[in-house]
């Protein structure tokens, strides 16, 4: 299998947004961390960048899986025909 159709295929594009959704989370709440330090304001920040990153990352998800459910029936239409 080349590399090219290994990088499209479905697991690969799971594993890329489940890769999206914990670097998101992880990113907001190093930077809420860093707010934290930056102000002494112990948990509010990691608190609120990990509740930020968690929609962030959700809303990137589901636009993911609908792309990937399109995707899926128009392959399944050409299947059909």
């Amino acid at each position: 299998m080349p590399l090219r159709s290994a990088l499209r295929s479905p697991w690969m594009r799971l594993a890329n947004a489940g890769f999206e959704l914990a670097a998101a989370i992880g990113g907001f709440a190093l930077l809420g961390w860093w707010v934290d330090r930056q102000r002494g304001s112990q948990p509010w920040g990691v608190l609120i960048g990990a509740l930020l990153g968690l929609v962030g990352g959700l809303y990137n998800l589901i636009k993911a899986s609908l792309r990937a459910a399109e995707e899926a029936e128009r392959e399944d239409d050409r299947h059909r025909e």
